[in-house]
């Protein structure tokens, strides 16, 4: 099977979560998971509250559905989207 390009976002619950703390956890969570190579960028939403998208490659077979519910359970996480995901190509 081939690999997939995934982007998500995690929502933290205030403006005052720790985004660090969300993105070693996050990054652990993938890893453990199969992803590989998670890239992090924090994204301003409005009044001082922060989004954190990432991308990372994932084997094609696996599902994202146990992925998801992980990253949801980290301490500070309101909400984790799917944005997008696509065949990687090489």
């Amino acid at each position: 099977m081939g690999v997939a390009a995934v982007k998500m976002r995690i929502m933290p619950k205030s403006p005052d979560s720790d985004l660090e703390i969300i993105q070693e956890s996050a990054r652990e969570i993938i890893e453990k998971h199969s992803g590989k190579g998670p890239i992090f960028e924090k994204k301003p939403i409005a009044f001082g509250l922060n989004s954190l998208e990432f991308f990372f490659g994932w084997p094609e077979e696996n599902e994202l559905e146990d992925l998801e519910q992980e990253l949801e359970s980290i301490e500070n996480v309101n909400s984790v989207e799917l944005i997008d995901i696509r065949r990687a190509i090489g």
